[in-house]
């Protein structure tokens, strides 16, 4: 597994660009399998969940080809419905290709995903969703088997409002008979973009961003060419990197009014923010401020991918703060690898009370997830001397060459490939 090495104390200084958002990028290449017309998604970050999705496609019977950043698809010989147990343990977003296999293909096989350790996150939403759709599914110990051949389309509350279930359902309503309503939808700005595919591609889906969407089914889609929205997760990720190291970084190519719920925590807090339309420039403080609470929940509230990082910032924040989880069980294993760099933080269930210490030091340090893995990253760079981040695996997941983008800005962190 490779690693970071970071030499910590350097304010970042420059500007940056974000690329295409991971979360929007796995539905849409989920999507694409939907027609047998060629589909090309661009400017693709090359990260290894996108590989990963890649892969399950490919076992499908689908033909990919990289063009600079942008991924075409055809899809017009794939004609195989079952996920492969070995590709789709690697992703979460494996589930995705229920819904579409099944709208392609009428049944399909797949075993629970996988992705990052960081808590139970059960697919009963998924599954009870595609049953209400009059969708047969089979559970046989790890794999699912389903059959659509007499779905139909039908309403549906959710009992949370899950992207991924949110998505799966859309995927598996485009191409099914009769009107879908999807109730407590959620609200994601990757929902947005999932629809706006779909649309480009024939289907007829409205309502994405609000809590209700309505899918009319069509007998067939096109194929498209289509450039997802930007990353908000990365940008909000060097948004704090700049408050942390008392950098002036300037973000483009992002949508600062999908990250006001973490710019209305730290603008004159942590940091001084000034946006626009597609660009955001932050300005760090010589000490910044904690914020007092910071409660994740579904969007528009603060995003639980966001969690880890703006706790790390509070580890040398002056004052107490608390972090409250509400969507994963399991997501601070990143605070057990913060204490030994220095930090002071009490964790009690979903509860993180984090008491700001004036530095702290470098160290040896394992990512556990993806999101907590750039939360190390980013203390590292704060830190005092020489830290290593194990276990770079899970960054390189969401986060397309993390460490160029961060040299781009001044830092001084290098990858040691093991």
């Amino acid at each position: 597994m490779d690693k970071f090495q970071i030499n910590g104390g350097v304010a970042l200084d420059g500007e940056i660009e974000i690329y295409s958002a991971k979360n929007s990028v796995l539905a849409l290449l989920a999507a694409s399998i939907l027609t047998d017309e060629q589909v090309v998604i661009h400017s693709c970050p090359k990260i290894g969940d996108v590989y990963s999705m890649i892969k399950i496609l490919e076992s499908l019977g689908c033909r990919i080809i990289w063009q600079n950043n942008s991924v075409v698809i055809d899809s017009s010989n794939a004609d195989k419905y079952e996920i492969p147990q070995s590709y789709g343990k690697e992703i979460r977003s494996s589930i995705f290709m229920l819904g579409s296999i099944l709208g392609r293909f009428r049944k399909a096989k797949a075993v629970f995903p996988g992705g990052c350790d960081i808590g139970l996150r059960p697919i009963d939403l998924h599954l009870k969703g595609l049953r209400e759709l009059n969708i047969e599914v089979k559970e046989h110990g790890a794999n699912i088997i389903c059959s659509a051949e007499n779905a139909r389309g039908k309403k549906i509350h959710l009992d949370f409002p899950s992207v991924g279930a949110t998505e799966n359902i859309m995927l598996a309503g485009v191409l099914i008979k009769g009107k879908t309503v999807i109730c407590n939808a959620a609200k994601e700005p990757e929902i947005v973009c999932l629809q706006d595919m779909l649309c480009k591609m024939g289907a007829k889906v409205s309502g994405a961003g609000t809590g209700t969407i309505e899918i009319e089914g069509v007998k067939k889609l096109k194929g498209v060419e289509f450039t997802p929205i930007s990353d908000r997760i990365v940008a909000g990720t060097y948004l704090i990197a700049a408050a942390m190291t008392k950098g002036k970084v300037y973000i483009k190519n992002c949508r600062p009014n999908d990250l006001t719920s973490l710019i209305s925590k730290l603008n004159g807090v942590a940091c001084d923010i000034l946006s626009n339309d597609d660009s955001i420039l932050v300005k760090g403080y010589e000490r910044p401020q904690s914020v007092l609470m910071v409660e994740t929940s579904p969007y528009p509230g603060f995003p639980t991918d966001l969690q880890a990082q703006i706790l790390a910032l509070q580890t040398v924040s002056q004052g107490t703060s608390m972090i409250v989880e509400n969507i994963f069980e399991t997501r601070f294993k990143h605070v057990g690898e913060l204490i030994k760099m220095g930090a002071e933080i009490v964790v009690k269930d979903r509860y993180a009370i984090v008491r700001g210490v004036p530095k702290l030091y470098g160290t040896q340090v394992f990512a556990h997830d993806l999101r907590g893995g750039a939360a190390l990253v980013l203390a590292g760079l704060a830190a005092e001397g020489s830290t290593t981040v194990e276990n770079v695996y899970h960054i390189d997941r969401g986060y397309c060459q993390m460490e160029e983008d961060l040299k781009s800005l001044g830092a001084s962190i290098k990858r040691i490939t093991c």
